[in-house]
């Protein structure tokens, strides 16, 4: 099988590691069906398409649409390697599915608008309802029409962008999955996040500004009542659908 390639920008090493070990249990996929890549650590090197299955996304502390002054050096090196890499994958029908980070780069990609002016998510499960599009697409078909998924996000589409479908919406936040073409897919919420999860994120990002630090606890016995099953769903059928 060729691997599937995981785009990460986390400079945190066990935000990053469990990150991974989300994508590989939920993809149900070994430790040899996906290279990893840190942004975050040196940029992204030359990649030949065809070497792998799909490419998948994560998130992570980086905001597209922050002003470039106030962007890492990486950040910005990335940011243009990522853009030269998506031209291609774009231009394939790549197998894509870019989750949080991965919607506002792609949107960013697509001249769509990606800002913090609206619809931005505290931290915490939401209610995900399927568009018309969504019912029937590989990804998303047959699954409830409404789900909790868990976000959390400073920044968001302000649209779909153009050449996009829309595939499932929220109440505080409209643009919450799309699709390109007919492989290329993004997620605001997160695919790849279970409770457990998504707590030592709430840790480890206590002072990064999703919430007021003294709110940590409370968040957690939030997240703890969840039941967040669907959104993990549509990262296997990604993968079950373009491994190879």
């Amino acid at each position: 099988m060729k691997p599937f390639l995981l785009l990460q920008i986390r400079e945190n090493d066990e935000a990053s590691n469990n990150e991974m070990e989300a994508f590989l249990k939920f993809g149900e996929l070994k430790e040899n069906e996906i290279q990893r890549v840190r942004m975050e650590a040196g940029g992204i090197p030359e990649i030949i398409l065809e070497d792998y299955s799909g490419i998948l996304m994560g998130g992570g502390p980086w905001n597209v649409s922050d002003e470039d002054e106030k962007k890492s050096e990486i950040q910005r090196k990335s940011e243009k390697q990522l853009g030269e890499l998506l031209d291609e994958v774009i231009e394939n029908d790549f197998p894509l599915l870019g989750a949080c980070y991965g919607i506002g780069a792609l949107t960013r990609h697509q001249k769509g608008t990606v800002s913090k002016e609206k619809y931005t998510e505290d931290v915490g499960g939401t209610d995900v309802i399927l568009t018309d599009e969504g019912l029937k697409d590989p990804l998303t078909e047959g699954l409830p029409n409404k789900f909790r998924a868990f976000v959390g996000h400073k920044e968001a589409c302000q649209g779909v962008p153009e050449g996009a479908v829309l595939l499932a919406n929220s109440k505080p936040c409209p643009v919450q999955m799309i699709r390109i073409k007919k492989n290329v897919y993004a997620t605001q919420f997160h695919p790849e996040l279970d409770v457990e999860g998504l707590i030592l994120r709430i840790n480890i990002y206590k002072f990064a500004g999703y919430f007021p630090p003294e709110d940590a606890d409370k968040l957690i016995e939030e997240v703890r009542k969840e039941e967040v099953h669907v959104p993990t769903m549509i990262l296997k059928r990604f993968i079950e659908r373009f491994r190879k």
